[in-house]
């Protein structure tokens, strides 16, 4: 659980430094006084990219090997 949250911090500084970089090199694009806001946001779909990638990530890892012929089982 613990992981989970440490997770979900680091994400929100990442999105907190991108909407920061956004206002500081464009900022037409957000005001200063929706930074905030966009950060929460941009945070939260930094987790959400990383919880998809960390699905993905268990889905290949546990997929089911097939026994391959020259392994330790197979007969001779």
């Amino acid at each position: 659980m613990m992981r989970e949250w440490i997770i979900f911090a680091l994400c929100l500084g990442v999105g907190g430094h991108i909407a920061l970089g956004v206002v500081m090199h464009a900022p037409g694009l957000w005001p200063w006084s929706t930074t905030g806001f966009y950060g929460l946001l941009s945070g939260l779909a930094v987790y959400g990219l990383v919880q998809a990638g960390r699905g993905v990530w268990k889905l290949f890892r546990h997929a089911p090997k097939f026994p391959s012929k020259d392994g330790p089982n197979a007969s001779w």
